[in-house]
This record gives structure tokens, C-alpha cells and sequence, in this order.
């Protein structure tokens, strides 16, 4: 195990930053529902990376987007099983969101607020799977699953889409 700077634990760091720093927004902020919580999770995501920075340049991370990924989203969780975070009401239309998170148009829209209305485990996979598109068997790791789960969870969770966006006479009718 190599002893590494901290010049060089900063610019492995910023380059992770540079990398996924938009793409941990926007799953934070999807998985969450608020925009300010979104940041502060985008933000301890990357802290915690810093403090096990070591691993990812000893080369023990075999994917470095999974791991950051999975990182937000524990991050995330955490944030939602805070007691204060489950008494604020974090109720915000998709239209609020900053720009960079918000689709452009009226179907993406549709489509957004329907993953955002889906229990944590469907809406956790859609996530993955579609909006940082990573494959299964990358999902099944982060969230911790075997892969057939993954792939049974991630058909269950378009089934409640398609039901969600029929009832609404959107894309799937």
C-alpha cells in the first residue's frame, strides 16, 4: 500500500468531482426530492470519498462510478432515515428545480415526477439504470442485491411506471 500526498489525494479528489459532480446532483436530488438536501448529500458524498480516497488510487476500486454511486446513495439514505430530514416537508414541483435537473420537455416531465413518486427501491433502480446508466449487475452492487433481484425489481419498477403514466394518459397509452 502506497502512501499517498495530499496534493495527491486532492487531485484524484477534483478529477472525481470534475467527473460525477453533476450526475451525484441529480440522483441526490431525484432520490431526495429537494434541491438544497441534494446538495449537502452531493457534498458529503464527496467527503466521504476523500476520506477513502486511498482505495480508489491502490487501484481497490474495480469501478470508480459505481463506487461514488453507491457512496450518494447510501448518503442519501442516511439523509432520509435522519429524524429531521422525515419532519420538513421537501414536497417540490419538478418545474422548481434548477435547470441542470430539470428535463426539458412536457414527457421528460411526466416521466420525472412518475420515478420521483415510486417507492425508494423502484425509483433507486430506475436511477441506475436509466439516468446513470449503469447495467444491471452494477446496479445489483450498489444497491446491494443479487442480479436477478436487480433485473426483477428493475421490470416491476417500469410495470409501476407504465401503470402510474397510463392512469395520467401519458407516454404509455
Amino acid at each position: 500500500m502506497a502512501a499517498y500526498t495530499q496534493e495527491m489525494r486532492e487531485r484524484a479528489l477534483i478529477a472525481l468531482m470534475e467527473r460525477y459532480g453533476d450526475g451525484v446532483k441529480r440522483l441526490c436530488c431525484v432520490y431526495l426530492k429537494d434541491y438544497g438536501a441534494a446538495e449537502d448529500a452531493a457534498q458529503e458524498t464527496f467527503i466521504k470519498a476523500f476520506r477513502h480516497i486511498e482505495a480508489l488510487l491502490n487501484g481497490e476500486v474495480s469501478n470508480e462510478k459505481a463506487w461514488i454511486t453507491r457512496i450518494a446513495i447510501n448518503t442519501c439514505k442516511d439523509m432520509l432515515r435522519s429524524s429531521w430530514f422525515r419532519h420538513v416537508d421537501r414536497h417540490q414541483v419538478i418545474e422548481e428545480l434548477p435547470l441542470a435537473a430539470v428535463p426539458g420537455n412536457e414527457e421528460n416531465v411526466a416521466l420525472t415526477n412518475a420515478v420521483m413518486r415510486l417507492p425508494h427501491k423502484y425509483r433507486e433502480i430506475i436511477l441506475l439504470y436509466y439516468y446513470q446508466e449503469m447495467n444491471l449487475r452494477q446496479c445489483a452492487q450498489i444497491m446491494d442485491i443479487s442480479a436477478p433481484t436487480a433485473t426483477r425489481r428493475l421490470q416491476q419498477a417500469q410495470d409501476k411506471l407504465r401503470k402510474i403514466l397510463e392512469k395520467e394518459g401519458g407516454l404509455w397509452s
